[in-house]
């Protein structure tokens, strides 16, 4: 017989996004023990933010690495199956184990899903003939082994044409690689590109002016509007498209760090609390979706425009968490997320410029000091800090 379960809170995805807004509930309303719930399948989290550090040798994956059951709040029960099906008119949704999971309100945290297959021929490739990706826990030692044992010729690092993780990430890695290949001798006989999809080297005015002045200090060629299309690895050929033109190149290179296309997740995409384009359809000042009045978004998965980070998330979830109590008291809702989202651009070992930002991309910095410029101090924050807020505040819902 079909297993059937109801709980007053269902949050779907136990990434940053749902264990944050899972913590702040049940610390908020001691009455939510035992009413919230997080379905996810997988047994590990990660702190991601930290891949850009492996990838270069400055820091060891196992850092990043949690059991997942370590990080879920007392008082609220882990689901550890999949999401397959949502049925939001009738307040339920299915699992992949059978289970009929029922809900009182519902909260999307499910995050994104990173395409290897976007690309022809990157999921057999990466992490073989030259070909490596920060973007997962299992390929992120192939970047530093490449970074490490290159010995000249050409890296060419990719952008996509799709939102990514962090806007900054897929350009952090080629800075790194570029301070390596100046300690290690060999940039004089390298040539660094960045391919990619976007128009420019970031989307906030104040800090692509800085980041145009490392490119430009560093000797990197940028080449944009260009989409990494397909790999041949036997020839070492980037085959990217020419997003003005809508011809194709050819690009050779010795190392191709690829940030992978991302899309929306598949189970999100196909139901109704998905919009056109596939992500969970939310107001993006109170976080509550658009059609049902029960259900909201947070992070990755939601289609806020802004970038897709952590820091987005840290100020997304106190939002839902006030937004959400005061929907199940009759209150208004009376938080608002203005788009805040934060990438520190690690520019080289030791030193970040440290970009934060709003819905009009307009700066929302912290420190009282011009964030564009590249300091040590910053990367201080990022390396030595934000694991420790993250893990010992962001994810037990105290900041």
């Amino acid at each position: 017989m079909a297993k059937q379960v109801h709980y007053s809170i269902v949050i779907v995805g136990a990434g940053t996004a749902g264990v944050s807004v899972a913590a702040r509930l049940v610390r908020t309303s001691k009455n939510l023990k035992g009413q919230v719930a997080i379905i996810d399948p997988k047994s590990k989290h990660y702190y991601q933010p930290l891949w850009t550090l492996v990838g270069a040798g400055a820091a060891k994956k196992e850092e990043s690495e949690r059991d997942l059951a370590s990080l879920i709040p007392a008082g609220v029960d882990l689901i550890s199956d999949a999401v397959t099906v949502f049925r939001p008119s009738q307040n339920t949704l299915l699992t992949k184990q059978g289970t009929t999971v029922s809900y009182d309100y519902l909260v999307v945290s499910a995050g994104l899903q990173i395409d290897w297959d976007g690309v022809k021929g990157l999921k057999n490739t990466v992490g073989k003939n030259g070909v490596c990706s920060n973007y997962s826990y299992h390929t992120v030692d192939s970047t530093w082994e490449n970074i490490r044992n290159f010995k000249g010729g050409t890296a060419i690092f990719t952008h996509p044409d799709s939102p990514v993780k962090c806007g900054g990430a897929p350009q952090k890695i080629m800075y790194l690689a570029d301070d390596y290949f100046r300690k290690s001798n060999v940039r004089n006989q390298s040539e660094i590109i960045f391919a990619s999809a976007k128009s420019t080297i970031f989307d906030v005015a104040k800090y692509a002016s800085s980041l145009e002045k490392v490119v430009q200090r560093k000797g990197i060629q940028t080449m944009y509007k260009r989409n990494l299309t397909e790999i041949r690895p036997n020839s070492r050929e980037a085959v990217v498209k020419n997003l003005e033109t809508k011809e194709l190149e050819i690009m050779k290179y010795d190392i191709l760090h690829v940030t992978p296309p991302m899309i929306a997740p598949k189970f999100i995409k196909e139901s109704t609390l998905a919009d056109d384009s596939g992500w969970v359809d939310v107001d993006p000042y109170t976080l509550k979706h658009k059609k049902f009045n029960n259900v909201f978004g947070i992070g990755d998965c939601a289609n806020l425009p802004t970038s897709k980070t952590g820091a987005a998330i840290r100020k997304q979830a106190p939002v839902v968490a006030k937004n959400l109590i005061s929907l199940m008291t009759g209150s208004s809702l009376g938080a608002k997320y203005n788009g805040y989202s934060s990438c520190p651009l690690v520019t080289g070992y030791n030193k970040v410029v440290l970009a934060e930002f709003d819905y009009n991309k307009d700066p929302q910095e912290t420190f009282p000091f011009d964030q564009s410029k590249e300091r040590f101090s910053m990367y201080l924050l990022k390396r030595r800090l934000l694991p420790i807020i993250y893990w010992n505040g962001m994810l037990k819902g105290l900041m």
